[in-house]
């Protein structure tokens, strides 16, 4: 009942800004959040940022806010990650999650629905 393919991922430079995107297809739940993670080779999956499909209400880890906004277009279905000033540091694959209900979940055990994610590589 839920899908998301996530896209926009590529190599970019140091300073760089790039928006991933994420098809989101949900039937039977009203209410949902959607989130971006990261995860770069060796290191723990990471909460970015969220948003609240039905207010647009967002919520983001401190290590994000500033560099990283998501928004999200009810019309089209789709979830957008703005990323600014990109950095070595943000190499990683990307992903889009959701967790049914209104939340601002940061744990991804609360996402069981998952994309197959989007390679980000920043050249310095």
């Amino acid at each position: 009942q839920v899908q998301l393919v996530e896209s926009g991922g590529g190599l970019v430079q140091a300073g760089d800004s790039l928006r991933l995107s994420c098809a989101v297809s949900v039937r039977f739940l009203t209410t949902y959040a959607v989130a971006w993670f990261r995860q770069a080779p060796g290191k723990e999956r990471e909460f970015l940022v969220g948003v609240n499909w039905n207010d647009h209400s967002t919520f983001s880890a401190d290590h994000a806010r500033g560099r990283f906004v998501i928004s999200r277009d009810r019309t089209e279905n789709m979830a957008y990650l703005q990323m600014n000033n990109l950095k070595s540091e943000d190499t990683a694959l990307y992903y889009c999650a959701l967790s049914p209900g209104v939340n601002y979940a940061f744990d991804s055990s609360r996402y069981p629905y998952w994309g197959q994610g989007t390679q980000v590589t920043v050249s310095s």
